[in-house]
């Protein structure tokens, strides 16, 4: 089992280590049906905790790949009840600094020289440091601040052997335990596996950061550090420092002369043109990432996370939030059931409780509405029917939730909703708007005209395997071989019952007659019988007792 979890012998050391941290955080349950077998047992169990907090626990210290795991968690609100979520974003991705020798090795094999050759100064001690990166303060020629950034050394090989043996533990949680399955594990570790390889490469974040700027080239009101490309590859980038308040220091916001009501729109405005209208969006909005500027502007740092939203899922997304606000429980069932796909849903069932969750805010005024209750309360409806989120909509959902809670912080009046409603209206309004029904007719044309052209080969392709005897019919009727397992057990244990009848008769007729081999006074095929007889009959009351029936 051993060999099977970790892949290959190198996993192994990190499996054991694994498994005695979960073991110590009280989930040797967990443990026992992984299959993880332990060379020791640690007596410093800590189960007192409540189960969010031993996980998170548990997630830091196992890592960097476990703590940005639990990040990634702290997004799933569809999935995850508020107390768990709550102690997942805690996982801040806060740790000590990496050794300065080899951090100092390293810069110099990225950038050719030592890092106080490279620029005019250089600051050995890190302002902030995380679990997969640290950042230290520089200064270039011209005078300009920046900040570098520093992969930890040697992290790769850890954070991959992490992954292999994720994935695997994933496959058999959804094999071993039944009730997790609905969490989808092996879907959750492929959307991180995806998310943590690309923090790793620091170059990824650099032409996010870019990505994001051009698109907000004509809001001098929203900062994006610059990115100075001569310095950045995979394991280092530098970027403009950026020097701002933070987001919830609200005795420095005061002292800065800053109007927190601006503040608050504008980081609205910012997210919701991110998520709405370019479909690429800062996916990690917490406090550390975003400051505020002289001037009332918004900085964001640090993409290593981003999400991208797809045409079509920004429309299912606009739907969504138009019938929610606007109170059209068809529309929020239909959404909802597609993004079901082929899970097993009592469609009428949901459609009474969005009912009754719409007209739950019926009559409340459009400035009342909190959109965070109410996206809290359609993800609880969700967890109750089982119902999962596409993982880039659970990153909107999360941003939209936390951008709400940051701007009440600052401004008790924010209005989400009102802030929100312009974006809604110019998407929906695009969306039927000429250019995309013709970009749609286009592409449905295009589409009907590949099949109609293709047509006839088609044909002729079903044809020839029709008459050589190729064409294969499949049908797939789970139930009828269900049924037919049943069957044939039955028929088995019929045919046992039988034989063990037989015995029993045949080795009652043998005790009558005299003559041939005895044992024990009694003779020997009789007895043989009986013991054939004892065996079946044992056999078939095991067979019958494990079948439940």
């Amino acid at each position: 089992m051993l060999r099977a979890l970790a892949g290959t012998a190198r996993d192994l050391g990190r499996l054991q280590e694994i498994g005695a941290v979960l073991l110590r955080y009280g989930f040797g349950d967990l443990v026992g049906r992984l299959g993880i077998i332990l060379h020791w047992k640690d007596a410093d169990q800590r189960a007192p905790l409540g189960g969010p907090q031993r996980a998170r626990l548990a997630l830091q210290e196992l890592g960097p790949a476990f703590v940005k795991l639990g990040q990634i968690l702290a997004t799933r609100v569809d999935l995850f009840p508020p107390e768990w979520i709550a102690e997942f974003e805690k996982l801040q991705d806060q740790a000590p600094p990496a050794a300065a020798q080899e951090v100092r090795a390293q810069l110099v094999e990225d950038l050719g020289t030592a890092p106080e050759e490279a620029f005019a100064a250089f600051d050995p001690e890190p302002v902030a440091a995380g679990s997969i990166a640290q950042v230290h303060r520089a200064r270039l020629a011209d005078g300009t601040e920046v900040a570098v950034k520093v992969r930890r050394p040697g992290i790769v090989p850890v954070v991959e052997a992490d992954l292999r043996l994720l994935a695997r533990f994933a496959e058999i949680l959804e094999a071993r335990f039944p009730d997790l399955a609905r969490f989808r594990p092996r879907e959750v570790v492929r959307q991180f596996t995806r998310t943590l390889r690309t923090e790793l490469d620091l170059a990824a974040e650099c032409r996010n950061a870019e990505r994001v700027a051009q698109n907000f080239r004509e809001h001098p009101e929203i900062v994006v550090p610059a990115v100075y490309w001569a310095w950045t590859g995979e394991r280092v980038n530098v970027q403009a420092f950026v020097d701002g308040t933070p987001s919830r220091d609200a005795e420095a916001l005061e002292a800065a002369g800053l109007d927190r009501r601006v503040l608050a729109h504008r980081g609205a405005q910012a997210m919701l043109k991110m998520v709405l209208e370019d479909g690429f969006f800062h996916a990690d909005p917490h406090p550390g990432n975003v400051f505020y500027l002289p001037g009332d502007r918004v900085a964001f740092i640090d993409f290593g996370m981003a999400g991208h939203l797809s045409e079509r899922r920004r429309d299912e997304l606009v739907q969504l939030l138009n019938g929610l606000v606007g109170r059209d429980a068809d529309a929020v069932v239909d959404i909802l059931l597609g993004w079901a796909g082929a899970a097993r849903v009592d469609a009428e069932k949901v459609s009474l409780d969005v009912d009754a969750f719409i007209d739950r805010y019926h009559g409340l005024p459009l400035h009342e509405l909190r959109m965070g209750a109410m996206l809290a309360d359609m993800t609880a409806l969700l967890r109750e029917h089982q119902l999962a989120l596409p993982p880039d909509l659970a990153l909107v959902l999360k941003a939209c939730v936390t951008l709400e809670t940051y701007g009440r912080e600052l401004d008790p009046q924010f209005d989400m909703v009102g802030e929100a409603a312009p974006f809604l209206q110019a998407a929906t309004l695009e969306r039927f708007g000429p250019a995309r029904l013709a970009k749609r007719g286009w592409r449905a044309g295009r589409m009907l005209l590949e099949v109609l052209s293709d047509l006839p080969h088609d044909l002729r392709e079903l044809l020839r395997s029709a008459k050589t005897g190729k064409l294969q019919v499949h049908v797939d009727l789970t139930s009828l071989h269900r049924f037919g397992v049943q069957l044939d057990g039955a028929a088995n244990r019929l045919a046992v019952g039988i034989v063990t009848a037989a015995f029993i008769v045949g080795s009652a007729i043998v005790m009558t007659v005299e003559g041939g081999p005895t044992l024990l006074g009694l003779p020997f095929f009789g007895l043989l019988g009986f013991l054939g007889a004892l065996v079946g009959g044992a056999w078939l009351l095991v067979s019958i007792l494990r079948s439940g029936r």
